[in-house]
């Protein structure tokens, strides 16, 4: 344990937690244990893990009042909405069990005569978890609740920002009673991360059984079986910044591992010149503004019909101008500090930009403190915003949208699809029709008709271009921490 890391609050700057920064020799070990706890676990029933998954979400609901509370010092969302994440997190988890014993079920094919044909599901492993600070709980259960349930052990680590969330669920599992190293939360630098993603299960061996042979020695068909199953990680499920991304991929690279990547997004929404207009602007502006929006899957670009365009602009700024920046523990303040110290500058970059283009900042724009604390970003409207600009372009992550004027679905469908994210876009109209046949043509994991910054369990959580790979949530939520096996037994052999 060479440094301690400190987390500070966005709003105070005041320490709000200390924990240990791993180094790479402390984290094989952490992968060792969590590799024995999972070659018992895999064993275990199903049944057996819905259980240690309910009595783990009752702790979460025992522990609901500090645990938004962390939340909010950690990365400054209002308390109110901490709560909410707490909420959602049980809900997705609980969704996520019900469903298990469908999505984990074998699968038998037709009868064949003297042959027994099945599928079976088999867990990967050791999951790593690498889980980001803007919804440190609802992120990281689309991962861990259905990577254990698959049989699997889980090795979280959390970001920087939010180090204590980890331990909600690294100590939830332990006082429900998991085996020791089936879920751990850690802390470590990127470059150790990295060099434990890419490093050969085999520097572990050590720690299951015999010790490696000298070439070309004899062995016991009992040494065989205690290495054959070597501990080192299986899956890496990354949610974060592109970069980010890219940095995991590459470690991941360096041997046969799976990695599933949630990245960022530019998020679009349409508003047709039917749709229902107050609903419109209402989910539209706290679809961009919700937790100071720093979500992946906030709205950052609006595209209006130019017969209802200046009308949705002057409502939509109404709205914004009523959030309250404030202390996140004041049950008065609807909108936060920005979590990332960076975060402020690059935003005042991007309204600057955008306005020395033709964009018309309506409101908001700067950086500003409360009481002389917090680094907040005031609620920003840039009207006429160019396509070109990094507001239209890049992600902000921020409280901040552009907002621009099209003539009807083919310039939307065009405008919304130029980006290099594809996470989700919205449309919104009165007719079914024009969004499914709009739903075809954009290029997103998932497309809304009617609302926005919202996952569903039951449908899968995926990304396309720079958005992301694989998926979570959904019966494709546990393809992804499992394995299919094939059984093809012959039962006559004469």
């Amino acid at each position: 344990m060479s440094e301690t890391l400190q987390a500070r609050s966005p709003f105070s700057g005041e320490v709000v937690a200390e924990v240990p920064r791993l180094e790479l020799s402390a984290c094989r070990a952490l992968v060792g244990d969590a590799a024995q706890a999972q070659r018992a676990w895999r064993r275990v029933p199903l049944a057996d893990r819905l259980a240690l998954v309910e009595r783990f979400l009752q702790h979460v609901v025992i522990h609901k009042e500090t645990i938004a509370r962390e939340i909010t010092l950690q990365m400054g969302k209002p308390l109110g909405q901490a709560r909410a994440e707490v909420d959602g997190m049980l809900d997705r988890a609980r969704y996520m069990a019900s469903i298990a014993a469908d999505a984990l079920a074998d699968v038998a094919l037709p009868d064949k005569p003297g042959f027994v044909r099945r599928v079976v599901r088999e867990p990967l492993g050791v999951v790593l978890c690498i889980a980001p600070w803007n919804y440190p709980l609802l992120t990281a259960v689309n991962v861990v609740v259905p990577a254990v349930l698959a049989g699997n052990a889980v090795l979280l680590k959390h970001a920087p920002q939010t180090p204590r969330c980890g331990e909600v669920f690294a100590q939830g599992f332990s006082e429900a009673g998991a085996p020791r190293g089936l879920v751990t939360a850690f802390q470590a630098s990127h470059a150790v991360v990295d060099a434990l993603i890419a490093e050969e299960p085999s520097k572990n061996r050590r720690r299951f059984g015999a010790a490696p042979r000298e070439p070309g020695a004899a062995s016991s068909a009992q040494s065989d079986f205690s290495t054959s199953t070597e501990p080192g990680i299986a899956h890496v499920a990354f949610t974060g910044s592109v970069r980010g991304g890219l940095e995991v991929a590459r470690a991941a690279s360096a041997r046969v591992l799976s990695v599933g990547l949630e990245l960022g997004g530019k998020d679009p929404a349409y508003v047709a010149a039917d749709a229902d207009f107050e609903h419109a602007v209402e989910g539209l502006v706290d679809g961009a503004f919700y937790n100071a929006g720093q979500s992946c899957c906030g709205i950052e670009r609006i595209y209006v019909h130019r017969s209802i365009y200046a009308r949705f602009v002057d409502a939509a700024v109404a709205q914004v101008r009523r959030y309250a920046l404030g202390d996140p523990l004041d049950p008065a303040t609807t909108l936060g500090p920005m979590a990332l110290e960076r975060a402020p500058a690059l935003l005042a970059e991007q309204v600057a930009e955008a306005a020395d283009q033709g964009g018309r900042v309506c409101c908001g724009g700067a950086a500003v403190q409360v009481g002389g604390k917090g680094r907040f970003f005031t609620p920003t409207v840039v009207a006429d915003a160019p396509q070109g600009c990094a507001l239209m372009q890049q992600e902000s992550f921020g409280p901040v949208v552009g907002i621009a004027a099209v003539e009807g679905d083919d310039e939307a469908i065009l405008r919304m699809n130029d980006s290099r994210y594809g996470l989700t876009a919205a449309v919104y109209t009165a007719d079914l029709g024009r969004a499914e046949r709009m739903a075809a043509e954009l290029q997103a994991g998932t497309v809304f008709m009617n609302r926005c910054d919202f996952l569903d369990p039951a449908l899968p959580w995926v990304g396309v271009k720079d958005s992301g790979l694989g998926a979570t949530l959904g019966h494709e939520g546990f393809m992804r921490v499992s394995r299919a096996k094939s059984l093809h037994f012959r039962l006559r052999t004469r």
